[in-house]
């Protein structure tokens, strides 16, 4: 049988950016590739009704924060309650901040902790894979055959927001990359269940978010052009030559393609966009020469910053970072030295002694000044109606309350006043399964999905009101 066109076994050339690729199989259709890559196709942004309908909308932002290892949470005989990450009950119903969250006291009305979360199958997990996790609920290692994990809750919300903003999603954490299964440097996964690269370069970041003027529009719409014949490409010729792959190579080609749909779904909006000019924006209090290698303060406040510049000018609407990894892997490890702490995080992380429980516990507080900073920026940012903040439903947390113990999560949800959530609460009632929280903040997204992951039912009503 003779097919039109160039068969499977037909090589040519294919020229970008003035060289040449021998490609040796059958040419995809770049969408097809995505929605094979990303199980949907692409949502592009819906520029035609940029009028009133969405001008007049408040963006619903999400962004979630991970550090691995747990919290502190003393041993009692230790004496030393008051450094607990879990704030304590008072007699006038009011929580009282430790000594390790207290730079987050000047947005009690702005926050809530969360305790007595867990995932089902945390306990039935290797435990340092817990970060996996944190955001999809899955049971790890093939939830469904030829996945490693299933869709993260950002990656949810991105599918429902990306139309109305330039980036679907900014995926940062402290090393970049995936890492490798079981010690992964993200905690975003594709709707296929694949990890999602982070980026952890502030230039970088802040290059892909604010491209040039419009003398240099031109410019830019070629290079899309140019990066998107390439994606093509690239995209076709891994695709024939994976089925003669080793299983482990078969893992990280399947990261690879989730990596070029990631940079295919962003040169598609970008080109969509990039006559829309953005809210103009002070850039001069970053340093995007701030590195994971230099001051831990200096690094996370200017990420900080690009998140919340990137949500006041309405770039992305989902946000996850990463702040640490598990085990103590990565850079973000040797963060407690360069603090002047006893050890590393994650061996501060086991101290069982009282010096080593309160170092462990300063460095907790390290991580709220942190917030603190990154929480009073989003204030500072104004939207149409409230500050960004107010329409930002934060989620701060850990996938383990101690190291590997899957249970009792620490979780702190801020912001979102403006999407009705009430806060200035610490709840806790039982065991109570993660994906419920999930689904309670995509409902407050304006996501209306009946369930996420292993979900049973919202939170009540209650955990963001006053009792």
């Amino acid at each position: 049988m003779i097919r039109k066109g160039p068969g499977p076994n037909v090589s040519w050339n294919t020229w970008v950016n003035g060289d040449s690729i021998m490609i040796s199989v059958r040419k995809l259709d770049r969408r097809a590739f995505l929605r094979g890559v990303g199980g949907v196709a692409l949502a592009l942004p819906v520029l035609e009704a940029m009028g009133d309908e969405v001008n007049s909308r408040v963006p619903r932002r999400f962004c979630a924060l991970y550090t691995a290892n747990g919290m502190a949470l003393p041993r009692p005989e230790n004496g030393i309650q008051e450094w607990s990450w879990f704030p304590a009950a008072s007699n006038g119903g009011e929580f009282v901040f430790g000594k390790s969250t207290e730079p987050l006291a000047p947005f009690r009305k702005q926050l809530s902790f969360l305790g007595g979360l867990y995932h089902p199958s945390g306990p039935k997990a290797d435990p340092h894979v817990c970060s996996d996790m944190w955001l999809t609920g899955a049971p790890l290692h093939n939830p469904k055959p030829g996945t490693y994990n299933s869709v993260s809750l950002d990656q949810v919300i991105a599918r429902h927001t990306r139309q109305y903003c330039r980036q679907p999603s900014l995926v940062l954490s402290i090393d970049a990359g995936t890492g490798f299964l079981s010690r992964t440097g993200t905690i975003s996964y594709s709707l296929e269940g694949r990890p999602i690269p982070a980026e952890n370069n502030p230039r970088r970041v802040f290059n892909r978010l604010f491209r040039g003027d419009k003398a240099s529009l031109e410019g830019e719409r070629e290079r899309l052009r140019r990066q998107i014949r390439l994606v093509d490409a690239v995209g076709a010729s891994a695709k024939s030559f994976n089925s003669q792959l080793g299983s482990s190579d078969r893992d990280r080609m399947e990261q690879y393609l989730t990596s070029l749909g990631e940079v295919e779904s962003r040169l598609i909006a970008s080109e969509k966009w990039i006559d829309v000019p953005l809210k103009k924006q002070d850039y001069k209090h970053l340093n995007l020469d701030a590195t994971n290698e230099g001051d831990p303060a200096e690094y996370y406040r200017n990420m900080f910053d690009l998140i919340s510049l990137a949500f006041d000018a309405d770039i992305t609407r989902s946000v996850v970072f990463m702040l640490n990894r598990e085990d103590g892997m990565g850079i973000s490890d040797t963060f407690p030295l360069k603090l002047g702490l006893s050890g590393t995080h994650h061996n501060l992380s086991h101290a069982g002694d009282k010096a080593g429980q309160i170092n462990f516990a300063k460095y907790d507080l390290f991580l709220s000044r942190q917030l603190a900073h990154f929480f009073d920026r989003l204030n500072s940012c104004k939207d149409k109606s409230g500050t960004v903040l107010d329409n930002t439903i934060v989620l701060y947390g850990s996938g383990a309350s101690t190291t590997h113990n899957p249970t009792n999560l620490p979780t702190l949800v801020v912001g979102g006043g403006g999407l009705g959530l009430k806060h200035g609460n610490y709840w806790k009632q039982g065991e109570t399964r993660m994906s419920n929280l999930h689904l309670s903040i995509l409902r407050s997204i304006g996501v209306e999905q009946d369930t996420f992951a292993d979900s049973t039912g919202t939170l009540p009503a209650s955990v963001f009101s006053k009792t």
